[in-house]
């Protein structure tokens, strides 16, 4: 073990002089010998196509940049782990692998007849085997191709660490305003430039008090800005949003791409919030919570949606499997039955070998002794947060 802890503490940080390196040679005119090795050498593991939908078994294992434009506006508000984002502010690029489960779920979609109800997608799997960025490449190609998205980054902080709750104007019932405000900023930013285009109308008025309403015909960016404006409707707006969204969608005027990371905790038998009397509630409690039920119903037209259940949207005692059927418990399995499940697991030997070239074309670990990338193999079980965690810096 000490060994081993050596050989980890050997992998490299960083290094400037290494990065004044390759900052020459890209700006070389000339390609090197050097230059052109280096090259053939990213293209084992790198890809060009950038647009998802060109993506095929092909691409499988390779890494695909998303442009820095796209990334802003799709993933602003959160869709990308933590570590995740501050691996790609160190390397400034942010990349994505292909895989396998991402592929099938793009296959799916785009052979999809929008007509039919909406089929339920449901990514499942051990912790840390890529499911948030499954659902991120995903969401690249539903943004492009003029998809509304419709995405909850992760449902669980609702249930586990709110902004603020507060008592609602239904009895017995918990609003979670900053959040529902967090989350309309998230809609605007992800879709504002396809509003524009669609130029989608309200279909009936909205009565918010007595000085306050939203006539019927008022464009969505109305609607949403106005619970961005006054938080104390947010929760509200968002009900109001979700109903125009599915009725607009069914009318043919819009498509809609739905994605809920950790889904399964809409469906958990408690929360960490605390109501007046100090118990805690249950989801159902939360106003949030059925305007995303609602929408990953099947009674709607021209859209998709994509739900991904996770053991850690859970709160302790209840992390025994990964199975959709355990973690939706029977009200979240009759809820979204009938689904396609979709199972994504660690990383296979090219995919292993792909992530280590592109930490070495990143400087971020350098050639290392003969068997080193087999230990790093055996000590994460080829699990992508656990090999992530292994490499980061020391």
């Amino acid at each position: 073990m000490k060994m081993f802890r050596k050989q980890l503490g050997n992998l490299s940080r960083v290094s400037t002089q290494l990065q004044r390196n390759v900052v020459k040679l890209s700006t070389n005119a000339e390609a090197s010998p050097i230059e052109e090795a280096a090259a053939a050498s990213v293209n084992e593991f790198r890809t060009a196509v950038a647009n998802p939908g060109e993506h095929s078994a092909l691409h499988v294992a390779k890494f695909y940049t998303i442009p820095v434009e796209q990334k802003k506006q799709i993933f602003t508000g959160g869709g990308l782990p933590k570590q995740y984002e501050q691996q790609i502010k160190t390397f400034t690029e942010p990349c994505l692998m292909v895989r396998s489960p991402a592929l099938e779920l793009l296959h799916y979609i785009k052979n999809a007849d929008l007509t039919k109800p909406v089929v339920r997608y449901v990514l499942y799997g051990d912790n840390g085997v890529g499911k948030t960025l499954t659902m991120a490449h995903v969401l690249h190609y539903g943004a492009i191709n003029d998809f509304l998205l419709v995405h909850v980054p992760w449902a669980p902080n609702w249930m586990k660490r709110p902004k603020e709750a507060s008592n609602a104007s239904q009895e017995g019932m918990l609003d979670l305003p900053f959040d529902a405000a967090a989350w309309l900023v998230h809609f605007k930013t992800q879709n504002a430039k396809l509003l524009q285009q669609l130029q989608l109308k309200t279909n009936k008025e909205y009565v918010w008090s007595k000085r306050e309403s939203t006539p019927a015909g008022s464009s969505l960016i109305e609607l949403v800005e106005h619970g961005i404006a006054r938080i104390k409707y947010a929760t509200d707006t968002t009900v109001a949003l979700i109903s125009e969204l599915k009725q607009l969608s069914t009318a043919g005027q819009c498509k809609i791409m739905v994605a809920i990371d950790g889904f399964n905790a809409f469906f958990h038998p408690e929360t960490r919030i605390f109501s007046d009397n100090k118990q805690r509630v249950t989801p159902d409690r939360i106003t949030l919570t059925q305007p995303f039920l609602d929408i990953t119903n099947y009674d709607w037209t021209n859209g998709v949606c994509i739900l991904s259940v996770d053991k850690i949207a859970m709160t302790e005692g209840y992390m025994d499997s990964y199975m959709p059927r355990y973690l939706l418990g029977t009200e979240g399995f009759e809820h979204i039955d009938p689904f396609v499940p979709i199972h994504v697991e660690n990383y296979t030997d090219k995919e292993f070998h792909s992530y280590i070239n592109y930490y070495l074309d990143r400087h971020w670990i350098n050639k290392t002794p003969q068997g080193f990338e087999e230990q790093l193999k055996f000590m994460s079980n080829k699990n992508p947060y656990t090999l992530m965690q292994l490499v980061k810096a020391l």
